[in-house]
């Protein structure tokens, strides 16, 4: 159970307390753990989705958001802002691009990138309550953080010392790849056609994200990592909200 607890402290906002600074091999194995916290946050959007049953539907989406926001503590929305800054001001350069990604602060492009975001992940769930489709929310956080552990899984992680370059050295590979396989099939037993089109549009938005990230950085970061779950999450709520 420690690999899920860790999972669960890093990429959440929850009160999670270890007792003590976790083993470089446990840290590897919680990234297999990724997945079940998607699927706990899932639940517990699909739980408070049912329980604002009634509630008028711009508010129901944006109580929803809220709670998914809160639930990460915003860990990946602030990669996504570190990444859309440094992508834009890096010009091309691999080096100026993981300079901007350490700047803490953000400029009008980060805050650009998450106002779209946002607005698109509220509309998409506001699309999903009017149609009564709660139980589909399970599927975004689940494949957002089974991404992260394909990422790593088939992704070199370029900066080293790293909290990531601990997690992708000490990372099960055999197991991460049945982790994944075991995912995606049980998403599709569960879900089945309503799925179909979220999960292939994934697919592509990962391959594409991936490539981009090979081929300006030869690999991943941190803060790629989260942008990469954000853009997953929405590909998957806005082609549930179009095609389900």
């Amino acid at each position: 159970m420690l690999p899920f607890w860790i999972a669960l402290q890093f990429l959440s906002s929850l009160p999670v307390r270890l007792p003590g600074m976790p083993a470089p091999r446990e840290m590897g194995r919680s990234l297999l753990c990724y997945p079940l916290v998607g699927l706990l946050f899932g639940l517990l959007l699909w739980l408070a989705s049912h329980l604002l049953q009634g509630t008028a539907a711009p508010l129901h989406a944006a109580l929803l958001l809220a709670l998914w926001v809160l639930l990460s503590g915003a860990l990946h929305l602030d990669g996504l802002a570190d990444s859309a800054d440094a992508w834009l001001g890096g010009f091309g350069d691999r080096e100026r691009t993981l300079q901007i990604m350490k700047d803490p602060r953000s400029g009008p492009i980060a805050v650009v990138t998450l106002v779209l975001v946002l607005l698109l992940k509220f509309c998409a769930l506001w699309v999903l309550v009017e149609r009564g489709a709660g139980g589909l929310l399970v599927l975004a956080p689940v494949v957002g953080r089974a991404a992260m552990l394909g990422l790593f899984l088939g992704t070199p992680y370029v900066r080293a010392g790293g909290l990531g370059a601990a997690l992708a050295e000490h990372l099960p590979r055999r197991g991460a790849t049945w982790v994944l396989l075991v995912s995606t099939l049980a998403g599709l037993a569960l879900g089945g056609s309503a799925v179909l089109w979220p999960l292939l549009a994934a697919l592509v938005v990962f391959v594409w994200l991936r490539r981009l990230m090979c081929r300006r950085l030869g690999g991943t970061t941190g803060d790629t990592a989260g942008a990469l779950l954000e853009l997953l999450e929405l590909t998957v709520v806005v082609t549930l909200a179009l095609f389900a």
